[in-house]
């Protein structure tokens, strides 16, 4: 079934409909998904890399649209369906305690997953659900996907076919170390060196 969708998705990338399926995958992947938009994003740009910069804020802007939707989901549907359920086993407090530690991180949370290859679609319905700020939201969201799909684009426009391996196959570590970097940054800053002092 994934191959199947891998396939698909990789002819859209050979079509004249490129562009729009490369939005629409953009789109549905923030919220239901599986096959991430660099699987089209990266074969159209080494086919036209004048374009590089034009198909990064394509896939950029419809990914956050496709957040935002992922966000109404579990807004909506959280409560229409998830609530009453977790509200029936006793475990609705449970839940508002995980809402109020998650607000805390959300924008960390967002950022992380808009940028690794953590789903970012968990991120988009959780935000959702625990009424995370849709300010920090979208905004975290804007800068997490336009790091991800620039960077793409920028390393292609660089290097060309040569830089594609690494980008399939070693690009989310990349992300992922930086951003635990990132993290441990702010943690050191907040919570060891005023002690230091």
């Amino acid at each position: 079934m994934l191959r199947a969708l891998y396939d698909w998705t990789m002819n859209l990338a050979a079509s004249r409909h490129a562009t729009a399926a490369l939005s629409g995958v953009s789109f549905v992947e923030s919220s239901v998904f599986p096959i991430p938009p660099d699987a089209l994003l990266i074969p159209m740009i080494l086919a036209d890399r004048s374009k590089a910069w034009y198909y990064a804020t394509v896939a950029t802007l419809a990914s956050v649209i496709g957040g935002l939707f992922g966000y109404l989901i579990g807004a909506f549907l959280y409560q229409a369906v998830a609530a009453p359920i977790l509200a029936f086993y006793g475990y609705g407090d449970a839940f508002e305690a995980f809402a109020a530690k998650y607000n805390e991180w959300g924008a960390w949370a967002v950022l992380i997953a808009g940028v690794t290859p953590f789903p970012y679609k968990v991120i988009t319905i959780a935000s959702g659900a625990t009424h995370l700020s849709l300010v920090v939201f979208m905004v975290a969201s804007v800068i997490a996907r336009g790091i991800r799909f620039f960077a793409v684009a920028g390393l292609l426009y660089a290097f060309g076919p040569p830089i594609r391996t690494f980008i399939e196959k070693r690009l989310g570590l990349v992300f992922t170390v930086f951003l635990l970097l990132l993290v441990g940054g702010f943690i050191l800053i907040k919570y060891i060196l005023p002690g230091s002092h």
